[in-house]
């Protein structure tokens, strides 16, 4: 009876750490679930992101539900994925990320934004590490061009290092990001991975095959 007890407890305890780590990850899958939603509303959008911009631009940012709060001071803080193009012109597995700021004048009220970012060289991204970006003060981001017939082509140069493009609804009339930062998630990277791959490891990857992941990269197949 004793030697049947010893052996049920290491099974049980293997159990729980399955368990543990099959919610570990929840919240990251969740993530790149929101984050491919993000994009699929945008492609449906009237006005909608150029194609042209997409095929050129090597970086992108999605930050589903990118939270704009202020009451004289304002806070932002929202959490999403970093991709950038490969050599072969493929999307890389996506990177965590966090974005954070503040800003100082007149407003007041709680705004929910689905946020995109497109940056022209993808190593903006790929040389955060394990420091962050500020938006405006290393880099500003422009408002982003839009197509209004999805055959058409952009009448835009599209000279600017990163392209913002967001989805308000709330109290706020728009979005302002300079002054925020953006930083690597390197949490929820080991979450959802189960390693300790850097992110550069990962933004040089395109391995994982995942349901979700493979969703997030065919969505942001419809902009081409």
């Amino acid at each position: 009876m004793k030697t049947l007890k010893l052996l049920k407890f290491p099974l049980i305890l293997s159990l729980f750490f399955v368990l543990i780590s099959a919610k570990a990850d929840d919240k990251e899958t969740e993530r790149i679930q929101n984050s491919a939603t993000v994009l699929k509303n945008f492609a449906e959008m009237k006005e909608s992101i150029p194609s042209e911009l997409m095929k050129k631009y090597e970086g992108i940012v999605i930050i589903p539900k990118l939270i704009n709060a202020g009451l004289g001071i304002g806070g932002k803080r929202g959490k999403g994925v970093a991709m950038v193009k490969l050599a072969d012109g493929k999307w890389s597995d996506p990177v965590f990320v966090t974005l954070t700021g503040g800003s100082v004048g007149f407003q007041i009220g709680v705004q929910s934004v689905d946020l995109i970012l497109v940056f022209r060289h993808k190593s903006v991204l790929t040389d955060i590490k394990k420091g962050n970006f500020t938006i405006g003060g290393d880099i500003s981001a422009a408002a982003g061009p839009v197509n209004r017939n999805k055959s058409a082509t952009t009448d835009y140069k599209l000279e600017a290092e990163i392209y913002s493009y967001s989805r308000s609804r709330g109290l706020f009339a728009g979005i302002s990001l300079n002054g925020s930062g953006l930083n690597i998630d390197n949490n929820a990277d080991e979450n959802y991975y189960g390693n300790t791959d850097s992110s550069q490891d990962i933004f040089e990857s395109a391995k994982n095959d995942s349901e979700e992941v493979k969703d997030l990269k065919d969505a942001l197949k419809a902009f081409k």
